[in-house]
């Protein structure tokens, strides 16, 4: 199964590393990034410019709007991105949990939905089931 796993950390902690430590960061990911590949569970990894640099799109009644910035005013930002295949959550967890800028902030594993036009009904009655069986957060 596909995962995806989103790098989230406070840019601003990110930014404050000094170019070695920056670099150091840099040539962990790759190298984490090799072992993967060897182990069968690499699919794809980039990291991300600034939050700076982000559009927003949205279409609303048929009107369109872009907007400069990020999708949500939050102290932490989505700054890369790794595309893995795992057996299962645990194994995709445990993997989330040795990618180098976990140190600065947190991942997001997400299972990722593979469709296609002969599953769709039958993945949207599984994702439906999924999301109305989920507990939700209080706000």
């Amino acid at each position: 199964m596909k995962y995806l796993l989103m790098v989230f950390y406070a840019e601003k902690n990110r930014n404050a590393l000094s170019e070695q430590e920056s670099q150091k960061l840099m040539v962990e990911a790759l190298d984490f990034d090799d072992t993967l590949r060897k182990g069968g569970h690499f699919i794809a990894a980039h990291p991300l410019e600034s939050v700076q640099s982000a559009t927003t799109v949205r279409v609303r009644n048929g009107k369109l709007t872009i907007t400069d910035g990020p999708f949500a005013e939050t102290n932490e930002q989505i700054g890369g991105f790794l595309l893995i295949e795992a057996q299962d959550l645990n194994e995709a967890i445990q993997i989330a949990a040795q990618v180098p800028p976990v140190r600065l902030g947190g991942i997001e594993v997400r299972p990722i939905i593979e469709i296609d036009r002969n599953n769709i009904k039958k993945i949207w009655t599984e994702y439906s089931m999924k999301s109305a069986s989920r507990p939700q957060e209080p706000r």
